[in-house]
């Protein structure tokens, strides 16, 4: 499902745990693996997915079906990924791996296809004119694989042979952008503008056509050029090529069609201009009259519904050796000014000579009754007339004017399939003007459950097109591509698509096999809890295919029988007073006992243990809890409800409301920078933001320490993380053809370093100043500037957009080199320091880059920060160096429900993804906008929990860092959203629990809200650490003793990523290796049920933790409230 949604980083991590979890699966092991492989794939990791392909290819009896899929699979990443080698070894190695898939299923289309793409690429035109041929034999009619063949025809000079193939490709699929735009260059190389226009107005309708705007330039470039014709010169032009009225009945080339054994099994599947005129007859006759229309009047009226039609229109049936009466007409116009014709039309001429004498031949021997078969392959011309020889001479030449290949072909949805919604598969190419062109291609075949999916025709008997209730099928998913100037391929090269029977099956896998099979843990199985297994419990029960939190009622009364109360808590995995919903939201759940026991154990009542009684009386009530249940770990106040988004703010803000003035302060000097109100102030949870202007005027801080030229001078070496950015006004979010508003914020990572960032940033001020000048004269030279001014504008609100750099997460964390910058941040007051004492995320005892650490931003205009609450909801300082201005979006904590929702409607994880909200949908939905400008020397508090988004105005820097205000607001927030991260598989940067047993040693709390909830947590974790300890003890299992070191940072489960304190799970090899990859009970359990491959290390005494518990008490007020 995640993998559907294009959340591409929760699916790998689940993937990774079904692949370490020992029970029973829909998905074979090799399946899985496969799966991981690909999303590293889709993710852009090219050399992990190669690797994770190569390794699951030397599994030992690896099924044919993965095995041709993983081929297949490895064998087009290298023909389309630049970073796997140098060209000439890429190709051989994606032909070896095609041809070997091949030879693993040789009835697959989609791998003869990929084998065609490879050839051409190289020159070997023979050799891929084969493969397509066999392609279009197994998998019928494919849009991609005819677009090809006329990429493949117009680069041997036969634009006939071109124009044919890109007719069928059309007619299969009238929205194939690619084929549209190749046809509309073939044209226009020809000179027939009038039908390039046409060609290119269906490619800008088509809805995966990304490359908009260049194509209305282009279109309006060769109007302009039609109107500065001399009148009746169209006339008396001489066309090469018949118009796209007249091509959309030609026959198609007869050498790709002699499938005369195939023809009457097949006939279904075909084509309908490929059916003999005896079975046309049988066709209903709507789609006759269809047929007969032309592609630029009634072809879109599919792409207006999202659907494509089901079969390509029925053509009148035309011999392949027949001339139409257009041809014919052709044929006398170049006969009669055969000594003027260019080389080119005079090889048409010869082409159509040829094929009318073949025609008179035929006329004369044809028998009554012969007219209903099709023409045998040497009906019409071959590929080339040029002879074998010179084939390969053509190819050499005419690959580098090649127009760009379709892509990767990609399922197409409508927008109500929801679950199978993909983005397509895009890659650019050059074409002879210069155009660059996006190829958008769809499968032939259909995978879908959903009936509004778009179905082609030419489905194959192979394909697997229902997977009715089938969670476990995953449809075709890329990462959006990236295009290269010098490569046409698809630099996101996907899944392929489901005319493959290899991949319809791996993909679904036996996901038939799990109706019925009850209900099963979670993936991220975090919350233990020991209980006997009993007849149909969850724990008996096969995996289904869904993970669940919420067990059904049956399965919940056979597992709980034996369970324990948690301690001080309602929730014990059954519904406590008949609150069964808010019980199974809450993170507990039932897992299989750690140690096995008799169906009749004595159950020991649970005791009610309050936060203040002493550790001992803590530990006596735990003693033997573990022989009858683990409690589930939450540390969660009981009176708290489980973690879940809020609702709505009720009631709604009024619309006149939504834009709040954001609360400033004004500092004039220091005295007013240290004044006790203002921390007050910025923690008040009813200020979500707080801007603190001229605070470094206030206190003389020294922002040029922080210059990019400072920045060089100290350390030109040092890492940059870049985000390459499209430049977009900062209200608006447009998808790169700009055409739609969206949500998704696309960015791709990469690195450099400080002196070369600094170059860029430096050189995009300089070329800014250029074009302002530019600018300036412009409007000088022209009377009409405002209107010349407004079009800019509106191209720049919908692309094409300019790319950018932002300069991102740069670690100042070091200060043996950042020694002068970070002293000068230590003249802030003490609740905005990186370091006080005040300041939870001080007392965590280790370094947690970027929260307790400085990280520094590099921006040009339009740098964007994405949507986002801060880790775990603590709160942030950013302080603007400038010379520019940065703006800000800031929405309160209590609405971040509302942002979650509008996340999932759009395909977004809320947490992990990259988003840029549409300021239009949160004002619908009565969401409040803080909205400000951040100048230079201007302070940003970010209160607990806020959600924001930035974008740089001008050029500048910025510093920032997390504080934790010593509150039981920020407390409260932080581990509710510890909790929810548990819920979601996100790993919390913030180890809650090692930051509490640190703040209990540290720290005297007099707040007693805040007190409370951190004495629960002590008191949780010491009770499961007892609880534990005695299940391990009374297994037989030993625990060893391993003491923390100094700074060591606090641990994580290396499969779920949830903190594993004190007790922690390494495998024994790893022990013996001392490399100490750690692992969670659960995720332990799943590898081992009984542990026999692990060894517990224990970092703390038991009787340290009583004393940290004992002595931490409720402090008494302070007599007052100083900063």
């Amino acid at each position: 499902m995640f993998k559907v949604n294009t959340d591409f980083e929760s699916s790998l991590k689940h993937f990774q745990l079904a692949l370490v979890d020992c029970n029973p699966c829909t998905l074979s092991n090799a399946e899985i693996r496969f799966h991981i492989a690909h999303l590293y794939e889709t993710q852009r990791k090219y050399h992990s997915a190669k690797e994770a392909y190569e390794q699951l290819l030397q599994t030992e009896n690896l099924p044919a079906q993965v095995k041709a899929t993983v081929l297949q699979q490895l064998g087009w990443m290298h023909h389309t990924v630049d970073q796997l080698g140098d060209k000439a070894t890429k190709e051989n190695y994606a032909i070896q791996c095609l041809q070997k898939s091949l030879e693993a299923d040789p009835n697959s289309g989609q791998s003869w296809y990929f084998l065609g793409r490879c050839y051409s690429s190289i020159g070997k035109v023979q050799d891929a004119f084969i493969s397509y041929r066999q392609s279009i034999d197994k998998s019928e009619a494919s849009a991609d694989t005819w677009c090809s063949i006329g990429v493949l025809y117009q680069q041997q000079n036969q634009p006939m042979d071109a124009l044919q193939a890109y007719i069928c490709a059309v007619q299969l699929d009238h929205g194939h952008a690619a084929a549209w735009m190749d046809l509309g260059t073939l044209y226009e190389s020809c000179n027939q503008s009038q039908d390039a226009i046409k060609c290119y107005l269906n490619a800008t309708r088509s809805k995966n056509c990304s490359n908009t705007s260049a194509l209305a330039a282009r279109i309006k470039y060769l109007q302009a050029q039609l109107c500065n014709l001399p009148q009746g010169s169209l006339q008396n032009k001489t066309k090469l090529l018949p118009s796209i009225e007249e091509a959309w009945s030609l026959p198609i080339p007869a050498e790709l069609t002699s499938r005369q054994g195939a023809m009457n099994t097949a006939q279904q599947q075909l084509p309908l201009h490929m059916i003999p005129s005896s079975h046309v007859d049988d066709l209903s006759s709507p789609a006759k009259r269809k047929r007969t229309s032309s592609p630029t009047k009634n072809t879109l009226d599919a792409w207006s519904t999202g659907h494509t039609v089901s079969h390509p229109p029925v053509q009148q049936q035309v011999h392949s050796w027949c001339l139409t009466p257009q041809k014919l007409q052709h044929l006398e116009q170049l006969r009669a000014n055969r000594n003027n014709l260019n080389p080119a039309q005079k090889l048409m001429l010869e082409q159509l000579e040829s094929q009318f004498v073949l025609m008179q031949q035929q006329q004369q021997g044809l028998h009554k009754g012969q007219s209903s078969h099709l023409a045998g392959p040497n009906s019409e011309r071959p590929l080339s007339s040029t002879g074998p020889s010179q084939h390969l001479q053509a190819a050499g030449t005419g690959i580098q004017n090649q127009n760009g290949h379709p892509t990767m072909p990609s399922n197409s949805v409508t927008q109500g399939a929801a679950l199978n919604h993909l983005p397509s598969h895009t890659a650019t190419s050059g074409g002879q003007q210069g155009i660059t062109l996006t190829k958008e291609s769809k499968p032939s075949g259909n995978t879908s459950a959903v009936p509004d999916t778009n179905r082609h025709s030419g489905e194959t008997p192979n394909s697997t097109a229902s997977v009715e209730g089938l969670p476990n099928h995953v449809h075709q998913v890329t990462a959006d591509a990236v295009s290269s100037p010098s490569h046409g391929d698809s630099k996101s090269p996907g899944l392929l698509s489901s005319d493959n029977p290899q991949l319809s099956a791996l993909l679904m896998g036996k996901a038939n096999n799990n109706v019925g099979t009850g209900t099963c843990d979670k993936v991220n199985n975090i919350h233990p809890t020991v209980h006997t297994k009993t007849e149909n419990s969850v724990a008996s029960s096969p995996s289904s295919a869904i993970s669940t939190a919420t067990p059904s009622p049956k399965s919940t009364e056979q597992t709980t029988t034996n369970s324990v109360t948690s301690l001080n808590s309602p929730h014990s995995g059954h519904a406590v007073n008949g609150d069964a919903l808010e019980d199974s939201q809450s993170p507990i759940k039932t897992d299989p006992p750690l140690i096995g026991h008799k169906p009749n154990s004595q159950i020991i009542p649970s005791m009610s243990v309050s936060i203040y009684p002493s550790s001992a009386e803590v530990l006596k009530a735990c003693r033997n809890l573990g022989k009858n249940g683990l409690s589930n770990s939450s540390i969660l106040l009981d009176k708290c409800p489980p973690p879940r988004p809020p609702p709505p703010p009720h009631p709604p803000l009024p619309k006149d409301k939504l834009n709040p003035p954001t609360p400033s302060i004004y500092l004039e000097n220091k005295r007013d920078a240290f004044f006790p109100p203002l921390h007050q102030f910025c923690t008040n949870p009813n200020n979500p933001v707080t801007v603190i202007r001229g605070l470094a005027g206030a206190l003389k801080l020294d922002l040029g320490l922080f210059s990019t030229k400072t920045l060089v001078e100290a350390n030109n070496e040092h890492l940059v993380e870049v985000r390459t950015q499209l430049l977009q006004p900062s209200d608006e979010n447009w998808d790169p053809t700009g055409t739609k508003k969206i949500w998704r914020c696309e960015s791709s990572k990469s690195q450099t370093t400080i002196a070369k960032y600094a170059q860029y940033q430096a050189s995009s001020f300089q070329e800014s100043l250029k074009e302002e000048n530019e600018k300036k004269s412009h409007h000088k030279d022209h009377s009409d500037n405002e209107s010349t001014s407004s079009d800019n504008s509106g191209r720049r609100r919908k692309g094409p957009f300019k790319t950018i750099k932002f300069g991102t997460n740069i670690d100042l964390s070091d200060d043996r080199k950042w020694k002068l910058q970070l002293h000068e941040l230590t003249k802030l007051p003490a609740f905005v320091r990186v370091v006080s004492a005040g300041n939870l995320l001080s007392h965590v005892g280790h370094t947690i880059l970027g929260m307790n650490t400085v990280q520094l931003y590099m921006k040009v205009p339009g740098s964007r920060t994405p949507g986002h609450q801060e880790n775990n909801n603590f709160c942030s300082v950013n302080i603007n160096i400038g010379p520019g201005d940065c703006e800000w979006f800031v929405v309160p904590e209590n609405y971040w429900g509302i942002m979650n929702d509008f996340c999932e409607r759009n395909n977004m994880n809320f947490l992990m993804g990259s988003w840029w909200p549409n300021l239009e949908d949160l004002y619908e939905a009565n969401v409040p906008v803080y909205r400000f400008i951040q100048r230079p020397g201007d302070l940003v508090w970010i209160n607990a929990g806020t959600v924001h988004w930035v974008q740089a105005i001008g050029w500048c820097n910025n510093i920032a860092w997390n504080v934790g205000p010593l509150t039981a607001c920020q407390y409260k927030l932080a581990v509710e959203r510890y909790e929810w991260n548990k819920l979601q598989s996100v790993k919390s940067i913030v180890p809650m629990v090692h930051l509490s047993w640190n703040i209990a040693r540290n720290i005297k709390v007099s707040d007693p809200k805040l007190f409370e909830m951190i004495k629960y947590c002590l008191l949780r974790t010491l009770k499961q650490c007892q609880t534990l300890r005695e299940a391990l003890i009374a297994a037989g299992k030993e625990i060893v003793w391993h003491e923390r070191t100094k700074e060591e940072p606090a641990h994580y489960c290396s499969i779920c990523e949830v903190e594993v304190f004190n007790l922690l799970y390494v495998t024994n090899e790893s022990n013996s290796r001392k490399t100490y990859i750690v692992h969670c009970l659960d995720c332990a359990r799943k590898m081992s049920g009984n542990l026999e491959n692990f060894v517990v290390l224990e970092q703390y005494k038991m009787e340290d933790l009583m004393q940290v518990y004992d002595q931490f008490t409720l402090a008494p007020p302070l007599p007052s409230s100083l900063s």
